[in-house]
């Protein structure tokens, strides 16, 4: 039974910040547990294998949600990473921070620094930027961020038409003009993925403070006497305990942390006596507010044959596979994500309301070769997304089990705004795709389809069809109130010596990919402990 000052649970993006950051006091022992495996194999490390990797359920939690009314009951299976690096191991490498909008509400909510200008700071010192260091930028930071060099043709081709079909462009939207249609920018370079685990944590691993144990499940945080004094976990078979002097930090991510919290009797006092579980705190909103940015992706295709699916073949995949070997260089150094924007849709939003992610390639395509094995076909994806749902769903128990997994539902249109939001990004697809360009390098919709025209087709198309970004989102909300999970200091209310640092501690979801969020509360998680604060950004 060793003892630490520091134990850290999860290493996904925030996790590996988290302890990466600890254990640069070598004065500070650091625990690291991981329920998952290593993420050694190339496969995680070459950019284009995203695929491959985010649906290899070895590598995944097995999360299945609560039959969703919203979406005809379906199930879904939400791909989070159950390996070091978490989520961002396996994610498609988005690099966005959300609009500036979306932090100071954070702030005008009560929490003292965590408003744009509080945490612009915190997202520079973890960025190395292909850009120059400016007012928005670090370029020596250490998760690389670059663009995609595969996709420039299909960028103009995507951007020209959309600005034809009235929206704006931004030259970058982690800048100071968040809004518009952008080349995105991605963690890779070099031909690598920028994971969490191989940018902060791989870089830590050999300091002699730092201990890092993988396939550790976490079963409980030992609270004795109101404070937290270890974790109880179970590796190979054994169920062994570490010792806390110091802080438990939970960066399990918006599932898993409050499942850990809700097992340590900590959560709705009366969901945790039917389990059998002793209450620790009665804490009523642990688990609850969970929010997710519901999407769908509309498909079109070109009369020539234009997109990626080309160089798929399998012969053309040889040269492409000897380019990265040699020179870390062409298809597989990149990821196929053209355009990314932010936009809005509804004319009382103030902020960006929809995401749109345009790809030159179907998300169905494979590997293929004439006689063997047949090709997907040409196609052109234009993926929606809600960037602030009004729905709220919860994160609950299945059973006192760990090794169970929990309860998840989303409840997805349960409010109907978002439902509508959806529909009218739909339609701005629909703009987009018949406008400049596209008008006459399209041959026509494949999906929703040209029999899919009424507002109540396109609606029920979107229940059938529509999937999560999987950016899930403030199951352990911070806030002032006495109902929030944690405080400012992302404290857990009600026990001593344990902290939340992951997506699961935001009031309101990030209107963005929230890989990049996720290590900015690494960071500021990191620095809270130390009892530091990087001073505001002036912008």
């Amino acid at each position: 039974m060793a003892s630490f000052d520091y134990i850290v649970v999860g290493a996904g993006s925030a996790g590996c910040v988290v302890a990466s950051r600890l254990s640069e006091d070598p004065t500070k022992r650091v625990l690291l547990l991981e329920a998952g495996g290593s993420n050694r194999s190339l496969l995680y490390h070459i950019p284009i294998m995203m695929r491959i990797v985010s649906r290899r359920r070895s590598n995944l939690w097995d999360i299945k949600t609560d039959p969703e009314e919203g979406a005809n009951n379906r199930v879904f299976a939400p791909p989070r990473g159950k390996v070091i690096g978490g989520s961002s191991s396996i994610n498609a490498m988005i690099y966005a921070r959300g609009h500036p909008l979306d932090y100071d509400q954070w702030r005008q909510s009560g929490l003292d620094g965590w408003g744009y200008a509080d945490l612009l700071p915190y997202f520079k010192r973890s960025e190395g930027s292909w850009r120059e260091n400016d007012a928005y930028h670090n370029d020596s930071g250490e998760l690389k961020v670059s663009r995609s060099p595969e996709v420039d043709i299909f960028y103009k081709l995507f951007a020209d038409s959309a600005e034809a079909a009235g929206l704006k462009l931004t030259p970058d939207f982690n800048g100071a003009d968040p809004e518009g249609i952008s080349w995105p920018d991605m963690t890779l370079r070099g031909g690598w993925r920028s994971s969490a685990a191989r940018q902060f944590l791989r870089p830590a691993e050999n300091r002699r403070n730092l201990t890092i144990e993988i396939n550790a499940l976490a079963h409980k945080v030992i609270v004795e006497n109101g404070k937290a004094t270890g974790v109880e976990y179970s590796q190979d078979g054994a169920v062994k305990v570490a010792r806390c002097d110091g802080e438990v930090v939970l960066s399990g991510g918006t599932y898993n942390s409050p499942h850990l919290l809700l097992l340590s009797g900590i959560g709705p006092a009366d969901e945790l006596r039917a389990h059998g579980i002793d209450v620790i705190a009665d804490r009523p909103d642990v688990g609850r507010n969970l929010q997710e940015h519901v999407n769908v992706i509309t498909v079109v295709e070109p009369k020539d044959p234009i997109s990626l699916d080309s160089k798929l073949r399998y012969d053309k995949l040889t040269i492409e596979a000897l380019k990265w070997g040699l020179f870390r260089s062409g298809l597989l150094a990149s990821f196929p994500t053209s355009a990314v924007g932010f936009v809005r849709v509804r004319p009382e939003s103030e902020r960006p309301d929809v995401e749109i992610i345009s790809t030159p390639v179907w998300q169905d395509s494979n590997p293929w070769f004439p006689g063997i094995k047949k090709r997907a076909g040409h196609r052109f994806t234009t993926r929606l997304a809600v960037l602030h749902p009004r729905s709220r769903g919860y994160v609950k128990l299945h059973s006192a089990d760990p090794a169970r997994p929990p309860r998840v539902k989303w409840n997805l249109f349960s409010d109907p705004i978002d439902l509508e939001t959806l529909r009218e990004g739909v339609k701005l697809a629909r703009r987009i795709h018949d406008s400049g360009p596209y008008k006459s390098l399209l041959k026509g919709e494949i999906a929703p389809g040209p029999n899919v025209k009424t507002d109540a087709e396109i609606d029920e198309w979107l229940r059938n069809n529509c999937q999560t970004a999987q950016h899930p989102a403030s199951t352990c909300r911070m806030g002032t109130d006495d109902d929030a999970v944690v405080d400012a200091e992302l404290r857990v209310k009600g026990v001593e010596g344990i902290r939340v640092a992951d997506c699961s501690i935001m009031p309101y979801v990030t209107g963005c990919n929230t890989n990049a969020p996720a290590i900015m509360i690494g960071e500021k998680c990191a620095d809270l402990i130390r009892g530091r604060r990087l001073p505001a950004a002036e912008v």
